[in-house]
């Protein structure tokens, strides 16, 4: 069975573990940018939110950029560790690592969900 699999996937694109993690590095990328509003669009959030709430999550990121540069010299570079998807229930973890500017590395894990095709946050 692991082989079907292992052929189903490679005839059917990327595998849905490599397409969470690589949703998950983008997502921080974007965070590294500086574009906030972007990262806290790929959170998933079944249900519109108040404006009031998503200016909360922009500055939380804001904040979050912030302890990083003030604690590590800021985060240089996010790379994906892992990745293990959970098909039947549209989920992963992604674990990615924080290269920081002190030279010193953080593996953070990253629950990911998948909704109409798209790979969020949690």
């Amino acid at each position: 069975m692991g082989f079907c699999a292992l052929c189903w996937s490679c005839d059917h694109g990327p595998a849905p573990e490599e397409v969470a993690a690589q949703a998950a590095k983008t997502y921080y990328d974007l965070l590294l940018q500086g574009k906030y509003d972007q990262f806290v669009d790929g959170r998933y959030q079944p249900d519109s939110i108040p404006a009031s709430y998503r200016e909360q999550l922009v500055a939380n990121a804001k904040m979050f950029i912030g302890e990083q540069q003030e604690a590590h010299r800021g985060i240089k570079e996010v790379r994906i560790a892992n990745a293990k998807a959970d098909t039947l229930h549209h989920v992963a973890n992604v674990f990615l690592v924080f290269v920081y500017g002190d030279s010193t590395n953080e593996e953070v894990l990253v629950p990911m969900v998948e909704h109409k095709g798209v790979w969020y946050t949690r």
